[in-house]
């Protein structure tokens, strides 16, 4: 007779999660475009992986803008995605050294910050900071 595996179970409790952060990543922007891109459209949208139209907030891109170095918006893609870590309780990190000179220029994160091993991680409360004042234009991905 086979048993069938519980809940408690840790292999279908992985599945089971695994699912579950594959949907809360469905409105991750799938095919990420530039800054200096987004805002020669006159209704700056992306896809998200779920399929869904993900529209920036044009005056959010315009403020980021005037604020970046030419150089910068034209190769920052957007959304801006910080990863969050189950491992790691109180932290974000990012793994795109173009967002982090962005934020560098934006005055968001300090300039003596740099990035060990692809990752530069940061504070939670900075990253929901970051987050609402830059609103759309910053993505967290669950992993």
């Amino acid at each position: 007779m086979n048993e069938r595996p519980t809940v408690s179970d840790e292999a279908v409790m992985r599945r089971w999660m695994g699912l579950e952060l594959r949907r809360m990543n469905d409105a991750i922007v799938a095919d990420r475009k530039t800054l200096i891109r987004l805002l020669e459209e006159k209704r700056p949208s992306a896809r998200t992986k779920g399929g869904d139209e993900y529209v920036f907030d044009l005056e959010v891109l315009r403020g980021m803008a005037s604020h970046i170095s030419p150089e910068i918006q034209r190769r920052l893609r957007l959304p801006i995605l910080f990863y969050f870590d189950s491992t790691v309780s109180d932290s974000c990190f990012l793994s795109d050294e173009t967002a982090v000179r962005a934020l560098q220029e934006l005055g968001e994160i300090s300039h003596l910050r740099e990035m060990n091993e692809g990752r530069l991680w940061i504070g939670k409360p900075i990253v929901f900071a970051i987050a609402g004042k830059y609103r759309k234009a910053v993505q967290i991905v669950m992993r």
